[in-house]
């Protein structure tokens, strides 16, 4: 497994103790600094010329307490947008759009004009410290309508090439920053180990050495040396941490959700070798710039099963093991109302996190009491000033970095570049090496264009289907959702004679081959936990079409559009060929270029397939490993 061969290579980050308790609207194009005429600098941290280091001392001397604290919280846009002069008043350091969270018009300059309003707002204050806008731009800039919509990290996966992965965070972070956001929340480097689990497509896949080889998607939104100042890259955010893919099915307490925010089981030495390591390198080897903890717990076995503890709240993780011992130097970022959910009242839940080593609060609807809360505390003597003084340098420091001070403004620049020709030809390219041909029986595969094609499924012509969750809105939604191309649009665009039928109603007579595409409906985190609501089988209409398709056309070939693994056990000897095409996004066409032979298949899985549900969590390495499919297979065709 190459996990453990990349565990031997990282030094022993977790020892083996028992954790320690938590205590102890402007124009477009303006340029110029907003604080000071061009070669005057009023104080030394608006001084470019100056080390970072240097110009956040000088702004944390100046900084009174309110201030500080209002540079740690974070509030949704839409809970300002009645009232901008909250970001002056409270001194906000940062704002997000949440899943769907858009602006009126959800275009490129509607997103810049809403965000350089909000700038403005900040730049009222007396210190005029920039503001931080963050975005959940986890495949493609996925709230902007028109963005380039990549596939989901698990196809990528698929793909085995670190390359594509960085290229595809290029074009993520210039399409982002084109339109005012400086921070994306991605990308998620957990390591998936249970495909019950809803968030299962955001990882890269089971075997942390694979997740570790796709980290290069740091250095594409952040640039060599993170070069974050030019118009091209983003400060990215590494998360989950830690655990938030191996936690125990059942363990949630979240709502209905069944794993997702749930309990990772572990001993200290399984924790570094499988969750943790993903983490080592994104901050060694990628410098990368903020982490989210997780909303999971980590019970660990060494003291005794049966007393998790929050992320959120975990002073040995968040402090001793990531800021003192991996060395990261960046500032953690609080995930949607996370602290909310540690024991106590909301004073012991401000209060443990940022002794645990919190340093910014996503507090989307409570930003006021959370200022209000946090200062009664570091004035009661519960939150030394010491620990809020590193959070916000931690901050600062980003901002800084980012330019922000000396450019605040969205540089407008690459807006044309927005899901251009040239970026969707990357993604395609990434749909294509993402497809894994699982069976193909009777070289079924390379069709050919002569060929008379019957195309059955809902998934066949449902660009939102395709795209998955996270896609201009939190969860996704079937329909029209995005432009692009469909499946069933590439499929036509390479064959004269196709005939659709979602639900394979339409006569079959006459045609050479069948192509069914099966598959899942959006939705995004716990919601799409299996026992939520959900199943790893096939929908009855999926299972009908396939039978109905397959039993009837000699040559039967079948597409599953999902973000994980599905049972297929049962109707596999019905196919002669079976391909998991995952969740493609916006470029649909990718689909067919392999379907077709004008690209090879070179996909592997990211993840081991099950035979059945109950067989659940199954990885690579277990001990009586019987897959349908096991991690790693994946059929070749020539070109």
């Amino acid at each position: 497994m190459t996990a453990v061969a990349v565990a031997a290579a990282l030094p022993p980050v977790i020892a083996a103790q028992p954790a320690q308790p938590a205590h102890a609207a402007q124009p477009a194009h303006a340029a110029q600094p907003a604080h000071a005429a061009p070669g005057a600098h009023a104080a030394p941290y608006l001084n470019p010329g100056l080390p970072v280091a240097k110009r956040v001392a000088d702004l944390l001397g100046r900084m009174t307490p309110q201030e500080k604290i209002g540079q740690m919280t974070q509030a949704e846009r839409g809970a300002v947008d009645a009232d901008p002069g909250q970001i002056t008043s409270l001194n906000l350091g940062s704002l997000l759009s949440g899943g769907g969270s858009t602006p009126a018009r959800n275009t490129p300059s509607g997103w810049a004009d809403m965000v350089d309003g909000y700038q403005a707002r900040a730049l009222a204050t007396r210190l005029k410290i920039p503001l931080l806008y963050g975005v959940d731009s986890v495949h493609g800039h996925n709230n902007l309508v028109g963005a380039t919509v990549f596939p989901h990290n698990l196809a990528m996966g698929a793909t085995r090439d670190p390359g594509l992965v960085k290229r595809e965070e290029q074009i993520t972070a210039e399409e982002t920053k084109a339109t005012g956001p400086q921070w994306v929340f991605a990308p998620c480097v957990c390591v998936t180990r249970d495909a019950r689990w809803g968030r299962t497509y955001e990882s890269f896949g089971e075997d942390p050495g694979l997740v570790i080889k796709m980290e290069t998607g740091i250095e594409g939104f952040q640039g060599r040396g993170k070069d974050l100042s030019g118009p091209r890259h983003v400060l990215a955010t590494a998360k989950h941490f830690a655990g938030d893919g191996d936690t125990a099915f059942g363990s949630s307490t979240s709502g209905t959700y069944t794993i997702d925010q749930g309990v990772t089981i572990t001993d200290r030495g399984t924790f570094g070798r499988i969750d943790l390591a993903p983490y080592v390198t994104a901050v060694r080897k990628y410098g990368v710039g903020s982490i989210m903890p997780s909303f999971s717990s980590v019970d660990w076995k060494e003291d005794g099963v049966g007393n998790p503890l929050k992320m959120s709240a975990h002073r040995e993780l968040l402090t001793d093991v990531l800021k003192k011992k991996i060395g990261f130097d960046g500032f953690l970022i609080s995930d949607w109302e996370a602290i909310h959910q540690i024991p106590g009242d909301y004073a012991t839940q401000v209060r443990t996190s940022v002794n645990a080593g919190m340093d910014m609060f996503m507090e989307p609807y409570s930003a006021p009491q959370f200022e209000r809360t946090l200062l009664a505390e570091v004035q009661a003597g519960r939150v030394p000033m010491s620990r809020v003084d590193d959070a916000v340098g931690r901050i600062l420091k980003a901002k800084f970095e980012l330019g922000l001070f000396e450019h605040p403004y969205t540089d407008r620049s690459n807006a044309r570049t927005i899901g251009s020709a040239s970026h969707r030809a990357v993604a395609r390219e990434a749909v294509a090496k993402s497809q894994v041909l699982l069976k193909n029986s009777g070289h079924a595969l390379p069709l050919s264009k002569s060929q008379r094609i019957y195309v059955a499924g809902a998934n066949a012509d449902d660009i939102g289907n395709q795209a998955g969750g996270w896609t201009v809105t939190w969860q996704g939604s079937s329909g029209a959702t995005i432009p692009g191309t469909t499946i069933l649009k590439g499929i036509r665009q390479n064959a004269p004679h196709v005939t659709y039928s979602a639900d394979a109603s339409a006569p079959t007579e006459g045609s050479d081959v069948g192509v069914v595409v099966v598959g899942e409906k959006p939705y995004a985190e716990g919601v799409g936990d299996v026992g939520n609501g959900h199943t790893l089988d096939l929908s009855a209409a999926d299972r009908a079409a396939i039978g109905k398709v397959c039993g009837a056309i000699k040559t039967c070939v079948v597409l599953d559009v999902a973000g994980r693994p599905q049972i297929v056990t049962d109707l596999l000897p019905k196919m002669d060929a079976l391909v998991m095409s995952w969740l493609p996004g916006s470029e649909g066409a990718g689909v067919s270029d392999v379907l077709f032979g004008k690209r090879p298949f070179t996909g592997k899985l990211p993840v081991t397939w099950p035979r059945s549900e109950a067989q659940e969590p199954i990885n690579i390495g277990d001990r009586n490993y019987d897959p349908l499919f096991p991690y790693g297979h994946g059929l070749k065709t020539r070109r």
